[in-house]
């Protein structure tokens, strides 16, 4: 994750001289951790109807089948590196990257970079033998992984041009509203980070246009768009994903000494979260009260009397707002907050619903996940000397405005769609953490830190629950 503000504008490269504008600038950074995490529920507990002894489902004395949870679920608790396997939080995100400029006269400036993102170990245990590992990759005779998840990957690639009107890059790189709290994140890259611990959504996006204006006595603008080509946000192509600005990204920042402010707007398409054939045929599906809008889509009565639709269609944008305060590096003092809100959250469409044409009252539906989101985080820390002692608390509310119990599931016919019943689409999730920084230079670092997060969804989505220690080493060059 790039948490440096004008990584975007390459501020540095336009700041130096000409002769060493024309040159490439190799630079990157090794960050590892060796981390201890203790995961609740990595494999779910089972839920189901409570049996009789013949084996019969269980009738309580109000009439109702009893649905609850049959067993516990299982934990994982262990060592691993860099947030790999059952190691929760983000990567550690070490890198290679290649950059430079070509000044064109005129005030005008090419640039351009290539950054790599290299992954130390990707997680798998490799066996003698054929075998399938947790993700699916199958590891040969020889030893050799056939498939695995990709161990580089780019991160901000991109060329453009500056000049006194600012600058423009066209490539891959993180949206304004990514950058625009960036440097408000103490535990950034670590086991602690703020996306992978309270949950804010900073996104690095293919297929970007983006601007940022000259800095006014510390204030810029920036601002990208995202014409996808007819790709989508992993779900394959999309013919109707074809706007100039199917996404988009605003912020406005504010850096002058220790003060720093900012805010930001972002908005994703709804045609980025749609596939092609949910796009072209089911787009007259909605809500109208608790009924898709069209009844035939995967129309298989349950019980004779109605039956089970379901409709993946996403009909609104997911939209977000971010704004971030901070006072950075004051007297030794660091103090920052950020507050998010999203609408729309992608899936917030998808719904199960079950149909009774006798009785519009035994209706019922329940969305895929939470339609609105708050997060919040504070930051503190206080460097002295070489080192630097650091804390953070954040909360997260995820809301949605339909939620069924199990037992009305159960009682009217949903057997088959319990446990979707059973995941509670109002949730809440708390995080904190402490961590120590030794610098031995301005390029090596080594961090101690402990974090926890509390989910309220343990039970019904794998590893949300966590806490975990880390010992990392960080070098820049």
């Amino acid at each position: 994750m790039n948490k440096k503000l004008i990584t975007l504008a390459v501020a540095a490269a336009m700041a130096a001289p000409a002769a060493a504008l024309a040159e490439a600038t190799l630079y990157g950074e090794a960050h590892v951790s060796l981390d201890y995490a203790n995961v609740n529920n990595v494999i779910l507990p089972t839920y189901g109807f409570v049996a009789n002894e013949d084996g019969s489902i269980y009738i309580d004395p109000n009439g109702y089948p009893v649905f609850q949870k049959l067993d516990n679920g299982v934990d994982f608790e262990g060592w691993g590196m860099s947030s790999r396997g059952y190691i929760p939080g983000v990567t550690r995100a070490s890198r290679l990257g290649v950059k430079g400029s070509e000044d064109l006269g005129g005030g005008l400036k090419a640039i351009y970079q290539i950054e790599l993102e290299i992954n130390f170990n990707d997680g798998q245990q490799f066996v003698e033998g054929d075998a399938v590992n947790r993700d699916g990759g199958v590891i040969g005779q020889d030893g050799n992984v056939v498939s695995n998840y990709d161990s580089i990957t780019y991160r901000n690639t991109f060329v453009g041009l500056a000049g006194n009107f600012g600058t423009v890059l066209f490539g891959r790189h993180d949206t304004p509203m990514k950058i625009s709290t960036a440097k408000l994140d103490l535990f950034t890259d670590t086991m602690a980070d703020y996306n992978g611990t309270v949950g804010f959504r900073d996104l690095r996006a293919d297929n970007v246009v983006a601007y940022i204006s000259p800095n006014w006595r510390g204030f810029q603008l920036a601002g990208a768009v995202i014409p996808p080509g007819g790709a989508t946000a992993g779900s394959g192509l999309n013919l109707n994903s074809d706007g100039i600005a199917e996404g988009y990204s605003l912020a406005a920042i504010y850096s002058n000494g220790p003060f720093y402010a900012s805010a930001a707007y972002e908005s994703l398409g709804d045609e980025l979260f749609n596939d092609q054939y949910t796009s072209v045929n089911m787009s007259n599906c909605d809500y109208v009260g608790a009924f898709p809008h069209n009844p035939t889509l995967l129309d298989s009565p349950y019980d004779g009397t109605g039956g089970f639709y379901g409709c993946d269609y996403t009909s609104e944008d997911a939209t977000a707002w971010r704004f971030g305060l901070g006072l950075l590096d004051w007297n030794g003092f660091t103090l920052t907050g950020i507050y998010e809100s999203r609408d729309q959250e992608p899936g917030s469409d998808t719904f199960f619903a079950y149909s009774d044409p006798a009785d519009s009252a035994l209706s019922w539906s329940i969305p895929g996940a939470a339609q609105d989101v708050d997060l919040w985080q504070i930051q503190a820390g206080y460097a002295f000397g070489n080192n630097m002692i650091k804390a953070m608390y954040g909360e997260a509310s995820f809301d949605s405005n339909v939620y069924l119990g199990s037992q009305f599931v159960a009682n009217h016919g949903g057997a088959g769609f319990a446990d979707y019943a059973t995941t509670p689409v109002d949730y809440d999730r708390s995080t904190w953490g402490v961590g120590f920084d030794h610098n031995f230079s301005k390029r090596t670092k080594a961090y101690v830190l402990y974090t926890e997060v509390d989910d309220d969804r343990e039970d019904y989505v794998a590893g949300t629950d966590w806490s975990g220690f880390s010992l990392g080493l960080l070098h820049k060059f």
